[in-house]
């Protein structure tokens, strides 16, 4: 079926938009999706402004974005890797 292939990447914006954009914008920084891999169940975001190359923003990644879009999404999110806008 596409429902997963429409379905997911629009979840997982609305979810980045709601939640997560606001609290990385308060550091400062910017957040933006960029992929979402059926298959590996892998999300790419690219981190902008004060997060970009910033050390504790792979953590937050990791115990933050991760972790939620895992929660709120589950069995559909296998790993969130960030690329440095």
């Amino acid at each position: 079926t596409t429902d997963g292939l429409d379905g997911t990447p629009g979840k997982i914006i609305a979810i980045l938009d709601e939640y997560i954009r606001p609290a990385v914008a308060s550091d400062g920084g910017n957040i933006a999706f960029k992929s979402y891999d059926e298959e590996s169940k892998v999300v790419s975001v690219i981190l902008q402004g004060a997060c970009s190359g910033c050390p504790s923003s792979t953590i937050t990644l990791k115990n933050g974005i991760e972790t939620m879009l895992k929660e709120m999404l589950p069995n559909e999110i296998s790993e969130v890797v960030a690329i440095n806008g």
